[in-house]
């Protein structure tokens, strides 16, 4: 077992013992204990009582953080002609076609979101094996498949989070980095569970949100009161 340096021990002690903490007072927690060189991300993740495998218990959706992610969000679009253009001017870093489609395949992937134009699907659909798996997968139902580019790229870059569940019925994302103001932080939280509450699927039996905890992209995690996590 790999030895614990002094921080991160320091950090587990800080941890031990809480859980089910008020949200204000986990996000203080993970502030204090976030001691990285760099900027460390907030991570939330929610255990859902849901079996995605299932088509009506997956839950998949978006919600776009009141403060943002903090994030420098890369953004591909597969467009042609005009739509290209406004893909461009929106700040899009990447757009193309057939040859946007031979970089992806050739295992050069340089985005965090891919957004299409719907005539595009017929190109971008031979990509699923590639896309599918890494959740960059264009879809109507996250709006990242629209005419609509400019406000698609403006909204990847303003904030925007994509959620789906995991095999195992787990939901995470980022919600913001660690200098964020606490009260930022928090309302970032919020607005995630809120809309995870939102995307609850009709197949959903029993308990959906079993649990909710946070952490640093270093740091350890705490769980939530799932009442205090609650939008207000």
């Amino acid at each position: 077992m790999a030895k614990l340096s002094k921080k991160q021990a320091a950090a587990r002690a800080a941890f031990a013992g809480k859980a089910n903490l008020p949200v204000e007072e986990a996000v203080k927690l993970v502030k204090e204990n976030a001691s990285a060189k760099f900027d460390e991300t907030v991570e939330i993740a929610m255990n859902l009582g849901v079996d995605p495998r299932h088509a009506d218990q997956m839950v998949r959706g978006v919600v776009t953080l009141p403060n943002g992610t903090g994030k420098d969000v890369r953004v591909a679009v597969f467009a042609r002609g005009p739509k290209a253009d406004e893909a461009k001017a929106a700040g899009a870093e990447i757009v193309g076609a057939e040859d946007l489609m031979e970089t992806i395949q050739s295992g050069k992937i340089e985005f965090d979101r891919c957004i299409a134009t719907p005539d595009m699907m017929p190109l971008v659909g031979r990509l699923g094996k590639i896309l599918g798996p890494r959740n960059l997968m264009p879809n109507p139902k996250v709006g990242t498949v629209t005419m609509d580019v400019k406000a698609a790229v403006e909204a990847a870059k303003g904030g925007e989070v994509q959620f789906k569940a995991e095999k195992a019925g787990v939901v995470h994302a980022g919600v913001g980095k660690a200098s964020f103001d606490a009260e930022k932080l928090a309302e970032n939280i919020r607005a995630f569970v809120d809309a995870v509450n939102r995307a609850k699927p009709s197949g959903a039996k029993g308990t959906y949100v079993k649990k909710v905890s946070i952490s640093s992209t270093m740091g350890p995690g705490v769980s939530l009161d799932l009442s205090s996590a609650v939008a207000q």
